[in-house]
C-alpha cells in the first residue's frame, strides 16, 4: 500500500504539469489570433515569442552540446517539430480560421502520438484505438464541414492544424527519447534555439523595419509576453517533465483539454460563433480522443 501511495506521489507533478500546461494553451490561440488581427505575421509572432523564451533561459545554460552527433541531431528535429514547424503551420491556420477550430483539431495530437509510436517504434495498438479514431475523425470532420457551410472558411486552415497536430505527435516522441539521457531544461533550450535558427534567415529577410513598430503597441507586448515567458518556456519546461514522468503517449492525452479551453476563450474574448454542430463535433473529437486513449 505504501508502495503505492509513493507510486502515485511521483505522478502527481507531471499530471499537474501537464494540466497547467494544457490549460494555457488553449488560451493561446486567442493571443495569436489577438496579434494576427495586429498586424504581425505567422512567422514574426513565433520568432519574437520563443526568442523571448530562450533569452530567458541562457542565464541558466550549463551546456552547449548533446554528448553526440545524433542526439544533436534529435534535437534539430524537436526544434522542428515542436517548434517552427509546428507554429508556423498553427499560426498560419490561425489566420484564415477560427481559434476554436485550431484548438478542436489539435486535440487529435494523441490518436497521432499512439500511431507514430506503432510505425516508428512497432508499439501494439490498443483495440479501443480504431472506434475512438473514427469517432475523433467524425468530429474533425463536422468541424471542418460546419466551418466551411456556415461560415465561408478555407478548410485550408482546418488541414494545415492537422499537419500540426502530427508534427507535436513527432515532438513528444522526440522528448520521450531525449529524455532518457537529458535533463528537461536543456532539451527545451536548445528546442527553442533549433526551433529560431531553422526559420531566422526567412524572418530577417520578410520581416521590414516598419513591422518592428508593432511591437510598441501595448497589445502586441503584453500578448507576446504572455506567450514567451508564460505559455512557451515555463509550460514547455513543464510539458516534457510530463512528458518525462508519464510517457508521449499518457502525457499527449491531456491535450483533449485544449479545445474545451479554446472554444470557451474564443467565444468569450473574441466572440467567436458556437454552433450545435461544432459542439457535437467537439464532444465527437473529445469522446473519441478519451475512448482511444483510456479505453481496452
Amino acid at each position: 500500500m505504501e508502495h503505492g501511495n509513493i507510486k502515485r506521489s511521483n505522478k502527481f507533478i507531471p499530471h499537474l504539469f501537464a494540466s497547467l500546461s494544457v490549460i494555457v494553451w488553449g488560451i493561446t490561440f486567442v493571443s495569436t489570433k489577438t496579434l494576427i488581427g495586429e498586424g504581425l505575421t505567422p512567422l514574426q509572432i513565433f520568432v519574437y515569442r520563443f526568442s523571448i523564451g530562450y533569452i530567458c533561459m541562457l542565464p541558466l545554460m550549463r551546456r552547449l552540446w548533446s554528448d553526440n552527433l545524433k542526439d544533436e541531431l534529435l534535437m534539430v528535429l524537436g526544434g522542428l517539430t515542436g517548434g517552427s514547424l509546428y507554429f508556423l503551420t498553427e499560426n498560419t491556420a490561425l489566420g484564415i480560421t477560427f481559434a476554436s477550430n485550431v484548438s478542436l483539431l489539435i486535440s487529435t495530437t494523441p490518436i497521432f502520438t499512439i500511431l507514430l509510436e506503432r510505425a516508428i517504434f512497432g508499439t501494439p495498438l490498443r483495440k479501443s484505438l480504431l472506434g475512438g479514431s473514427v469517432l475523433a475523425l467524425a468530429g474533425v470532420a463536422m468541424v471542418v464541414l460546419n466551418a466551411s457551410m456556415e461560415f465561408s472558411i478555407s478548410p485550408l486552415g482546418d488541414f494545415l492544424t492537422i499537419i500540426a497536430a502530427i508534427l507535436w505527435a513527432a515532438y513528444c516522441l522526440v522528448v520521450k527519447r531525449l529524455s532518457k539521457k537529458y535533463d528537461t531544461f536543456f532539451i527545451t533550450r536548445k528546442v527553442f534555439f533549433y526551433g529560431i535558427i531553422s526559420v531566422l534567415p526567412f524572418f530577417l529577410i520578410t520581416t521590414e523595419s516598419s513591422d518592428y513598430a508593432l511591437l510598441t503597441h501595448q497589445s502586441v507586448w503584453i500578448n507576446l509576453l504572455f506567450l514567451g515567458l508564460l505559455a512557451s518556456m515555463l509550460c514547455y519546461l513543464m510539458w516534457n517533465v510530463a512528458v518525462k514522468g508519464l510517457g508521449a503517449d499518457k502525457a499527449s492525452n491531456y491535450i483533449y483539454v485544449v479545445p474545451l479551453v479554446g472554444i470557451l476563450a474564443s467565444a468569450i474574448l473574441l466572440g467567436e460563433p458556437l454552433t450545435v454542430i461544432t459542439l457535437i463535433g467537439a464532444a465527437a473529437i473529445i469522446g473519441g480522443v478519451f475512448i482511444a486513449e483510456k479505453c481496452g
